[in-house]
């Protein structure tokens, strides 16, 4: 792997018999891609997950969390996913909303939020952004990557006046130039 492609490490602590802290595991993470975008030029690294509240701390558990989650719009609805998100210079999101309060931290270089109701607000590097179930686009507008780290936590949909807005994921190929992804909303 070169320095310029995308990567991660994780460190996972747990306890030993007697109860002691240690690390249980000191790994790569591989990029992957979301299930509603396989043809994102985007690399995400799907670093824990967990599906449901109080999380459980157990051996058992453990697989399953450390698989993470390939999807951005479906949850348990009572659960977390942790990503890292690389998105290169001129990607463009679809438009979407999620059924979860989103902390989003821009780790590296700078990246415009787009909302549907037409604000654009550029993010740059130690920017947090905290997306309340609103229809958005992530555009990189600039010649170098932006980095981020998304923390999901699966919340009920939002709801103004009454009507309830659910998950949606929104391809607009006149200026993606990639596949329609499906709608889950």
């Amino acid at each position: 792997m070169s320095a310029d492609e995308p990567h991660l490490r994780r460190i996972v602590t747990g306890h030993d018999a007697a109860g002691n802290a240690v690390v249980v595991s000191d790994e790569a993470v591989q990029p992957a891609r979301l299930d509603e975008d396989s043809s994102s030029a985007a690399a995400f690294f799907q670093v824990w997950a967990t599906d449901r509240m109080p999380v459980s701390l157990s051996e058992e558990a453990l697989a399953a969390q450390r698989s993470g989650s390939a999807s951005t719009t479906v949850g348990t609805g009572r659960g977390t996913a942790f990503r890292i998100g690389v998105l290169p210079p001129g990607l463009r999101s679809p438009m979407h909303r999620t059924e979860s309060i989103d902390y989003a931290i821009c780790l590296e270089g700078e990246c415009d939020l787009e909302l549907d109701g037409g604000q654009v607000v550029r993010i740059h590097a130690g920017d947090v952004v905290i997306q309340r179930g609103t229809k958005h686009v992530w555009h990189n507008r600039s010649t170098a990557p932006c980095r981020f780290a998304w923390i999901l936590i699966d919340a009920l949909p939002a709801t103004v006046a009454g009507r309830q807005l659910g998950t949606s994921w929104e391809r607009d190929d006149s200026r993606s130039g990639a596949a329609e992804a499906p709608d889950r909303g």
